[in-house]
């Protein structure tokens, strides 16, 4: 089938077997919370997708990551938003490295090589919360930075090597500014505890993870120039990759979805093709913002469009999944649970932030010339429930360019109370996920 073939093959070229892996597996096997997906990710050499041939990794422009992302999507939704979390924080290292002290290239080389998994602990997603403000509080004690809070819920929760979490700590002036923490997930003080219950995106492994005096060097922690609502270069560039990677995710959920009906030859030509054309004009949209990434300056100017592609994305998803499923059939529904399934999962987009609402006043603001505010806390309504905030990074590895641990196969963060993860319910809701990983 013509359809997705061309994203697929791309999916190929960079991580030789994923697509077949994932293709021979159940989606329901898939999407478990002791899915392997993950791993077969980072067999695949998942990891170094983002990062440069310089630093030994495959070296994807945004336009190529788009489509990969749409692939994976497509197969295996919850691995397609866990991953998302980690390309984002590469490409925002990426961006620190050009600035930095050359550390970040060591950090680089080793995600690529090792591989390594790095999961995101940016601000918790709370209504009327700004989603730049941190929860994890962090301190001056004997010469060292103490983290201690948790982030709910934190994809990659159980197959992570390194954590990323913004904190707001003073500077060598006394000043609280906002500053980017990096903790090798084998320090001593972090958990994770069970937080997801729902069966949606189970796959995504996104439960709690605890930070209790968690000790690190100072270098490891960096500040930034982000004002409470307004983003710094390497902020915004992390925000830019988080919006195309996860609207291309959810694209790839539906596009899933579509792809069944197409198969089955469900529905009449007309609905068949007018569920196509959206998915690929919404698809169009967002590849013309991932060649702006590559071919302009990345200002605030893409990030507006990057938004705007995302939410005529979540139109789009509105529209075309009740469509599929009515042409899918009833018989269909109750042979299998991979339609209702796909459709809950891919409706998901609307929950990570920022809301629309929350940024309506924002976007009409920056398109009548003013700067463009993220995250502001009086835009969003009690409706507006955010879930998932990407952690952009501008840190280093250790100063001595030492290897940061990773956990063994099969091996996970302790858990203080020995629980283990949540089961999914027997059959996924028709109804989209309350939160997001």
């Amino acid at each position: 089938m013509r359809f997705m073939q061309s994203d697929r093959a791309l999916l190929e070229r960079y991580l030789p077997g994923l697509d077949a892996a994932l293709a021979a597996r159940p989606l329901a096997e898939l999407e478990s919370p002791n899915s392997l997906a993950i791993g077969l990710f980072r067999e695949a050499g998942g990891p170094a997708l983002l990062v440069p041939a310089a630093n030994a990794g495959l070296g994807a422009d945004p336009l190529d990551a788009v489509r990969v992302q749409r692939a994976i999507g497509s197969r295996c939704p919850s691995l397609a938003v866990a991953t998302t979390m980690h390309h984002f924080s590469v490409a925002s290292l990426i961006e620190a490295a050009r600035t930095g002290t050359g550390l970040e290239g060591l950090l680089l080389e080793a995600i690529a090589t090792d591989p390594l998994l790095v999961a995101s602990g940016f601000a918790e997603g709370r209504t009327h919360q700004s989603i730049l403000r941190p929860t994890i509080r962090a301190e001056h004690r004997e010469g060292r930075i103490v983290l201690n809070g948790s982030k709910k819920p934190c994809s990659l929760s159980r197959s992570m090597d390194l954590l990323t979490a913004s904190v707001m700590i003073s500077d060598d002036d006394g000043r609280r500014r906002l500053g980017v923490a990096i903790v090798p997930t084998a320090s001593e003080g972090i958990s994770v505890r069970p937080f997801w219950h729902t069966s949606v995106l189970a796959g995504a492994e996104s439960d709690e993870v605890v930070l209790s005096d968690v000790s690190l060097d100072p270098r490891m922690v960096v500040m930034t120039d982000a004002a409470d609502d307004q983003l710094d270069r390497v902020h915004l560039i992390g925000f830019l990759w988080f919006e195309l990677l996860m609207t291309a995710s959810y694209l790839g959920v539906a596009s899933g979805l579509v792809e069944r009906v197409l198969e089955q030859g469900k529905g009449t030509a007309v609905e068949r093709a007018a569920m196509a054309t959206e998915l690929r004009a919404a698809m169009l949209a967002l590849e013309s913002v991932a060649r702006a990434m590559a071919d302009e300056d990345r200002t605030e100017a893409i990030l507006a469009d990057a938004l705007m592609a995302r939410y005529a994305a979540q139109d789009t998803i509105a529209r075309i999944t009740p469509t599929a499923l009515a042409a899918l059939g009833g018989m269909s529904f109750i042979s299998s649970d991979e339609g209702t399934y796909l459709a809950s999962a891919a409706s998901a987009l609307a929950f990570h932030p920022p809301a629309r609402g929350q940024m309506a006043d924002p976007l009409c603001d920056f398109l009548n010339g003013h700067t463009l505010r993220i995250g502001t806390e009086h835009q969003a309504t009690p409706q507006q429930t955010e879930t998932h905030t990407p952690t952009p990074h501008t840190t280093s590895p250790a100063a001595d360019g030492s290897a940061i641990p990773r956990r063994k196969q099969g091996e996970t963060a302790p858990n203080p109370d020995a629980a283990s993860p949540p089961t999914p319910a027997p059959a996924p809701s028709p109804h989209p996920a309350p939160t997001t990983p």
